[in-house]
């Protein structure tokens, strides 16, 4: 229902903006600017960017099969799953919801959403079974939920994808960066749901976790700002990134012919996906790129970006980010609007410019509040969301300032 108030929104401020610069200023193109605007953008959404992407995303989930089949899941679900019964402390150790949860989160950490929704409707089911309050949402769930919404991905396949698409030098550039955004959005949101459910963040297990993983990310902060300079800072993004990235296609390989996968056949059959899931998001890609050019080429975008631009201005703050605020904005409402203006941020400044990087992790950042609520909540009948999506809102907010900081630290 958002995406619907979003796109319809888009078209009528549009057109009152452009009906108020034709009569108050003589603007007498505005509307043959907005319509040509609206046929490029079409074409641009299917010519360049889903269809393109199809090549990019085949191979890529047929990759991810392959992980799949050798058992990637199965091992970071017994990594985590310590951490988990910790967190979750309502939840019952031999329950059902633990596997659920477990693998759900696993699947999410490799990019692999197809397998992680079912696993993440399940596990909200099996967390309902626990919930003596079945139209409110208990402890576990909102924990789960926020942990959702703080979108922690590890490799983030269609905003590389969509990058190299468009032309990047370098499309897995924003890969460190953007892994370090995710995290401190999902950090955010599990130590104040955590702080807020009165869980011991003390506890060896949890403070290990936690505290490991913010030293890791902490060190990598600090020996970057310390000991390389800006053109080092951005090569050591770009071979870390293709390292990392090459060594887990390689481990994928090697655990499934371990597992006596056939690794062809497996990769194949995930690579089928890749075509459809290019062809599901055309309708979408074009409705949201054609109702985000008709709100640039009316001026109402423009006149967004240079408020925040005076703001930020007044506040004596750098503002030369506030390009890529619009994916910022848009994301917590709707992924595939924030989708599309990532696109639009990297067409507009250009896909390898400050503003295209920083569009880019913010996608990364956090992930979609408001539609991660109205599914998981509504597939078992939750109304009252109770501090979910405050807290869900807090961790996007966490996502959105460590993105900048650390697009200035890759790229500025």
């Amino acid at each position: 229902m958002a995406l619907n108030y979003i796109w319809t929104g888009f078209f009528l401020v549009g057109f009152v903006a452009a009906l108020a610069q034709w009569l108050f200023l003589g603007d007498t193109e505005i509307f043959k600017r907005i319509i040509d605007g609206t046929f490029s953008s079409a074409k641009m959404a299917v010519m360049d960017i889903a269809l393109p992407l199809a090549g990019v995303m085949t191979l890529w989930l047929g990759i991810m099969n392959v992980g799949e089949k050798a058992g990637a899941i199965n091992l970071f679900a017994r990594i985590i799953a310590p951490f988990f019964s910790r967190i979750f402390p309502e939840v019952p150790r031999e329950h059902p919801a633990n596997g659920h949860m477990v693998m759900n989160f696993s699947a999410n950490i490799l990019g692999l959403d197809n397998a992680a929704t079912p696993f993440g409707l399940k596990a909200m089911e099996s967390l309902q079974t626990l919930n003596p309050r079945k139209d409110e949402a208990s402890d576990a769930q909102i924990m789960f939920l926020v942990i959702q919404t703080s979108g922690l991905t590890v490799i983030p396949l269609a905003i590389m994808a969509q990058r190299a698409i468009l032309g990047a030098a370098n499309p897995a550039d924003i890969f460190i960066p953007t892994l370090i955004a995710t995290f401190c959005s999902t950090l955010t949101g599990i130590v104040a749901v955590s702080l807020r459910q009165g869980i011991n963040l003390l506890h060896p297990v949890v403070f290990g976790w936690i505290g490991g993983l913010t030293a890791i990310i902490g060190g990598i902060v600090f020996y970057i700002t310390h000991y390389l300079d800006k053109s080092e800072i951005e090569r050591f993004s770009v071979v870390a990134a293709n390292l990392i990235l090459f060594s887990i296609i390689a481990a994928f390989m090697v655990a499934a012919l371990r597992k006596r996968v056939n690794v062809f056949e497996a990769f194949i059959e995930g690579a089928k996906g890749g075509i459809e899931t290019s062809l599901k998001i055309i309708p979408y890609l074009v409705g949201m790129l054609v109702a985000i050019s008709v709100v640039r080429n009316s001026g109402i975008l423009g006149m967004i970006v240079n408020a925040f631009a005076w703001v930020f201005t007044q506040l004596g703050l750098p503002t030369d980010f506030v390009g890529a605020l619009p994916t910022a904005l848009m994301k917590p409402l709707s992924g595939s609007g924030s989708r599309a203006m990532m696109i639009d941020a990297m067409t507009t400044y250009g896909v390898d410019s400050f503003v295209g990087r920083l569009a880019s992790i913010l996608q990364g950042a956090a992930d979609t509040t408001f539609y991660i609520v109205a599914l998981y909540f509504g597939s078992v009948g939750i109304r009252k969301t109770r501090y979910a999506i405050g807290y869900g809102l807090i961790a996007d907010l966490a996502g959105v300032i460590a993105a900048i900081f650390v697009a200035y630290l890759f790229f500025g």
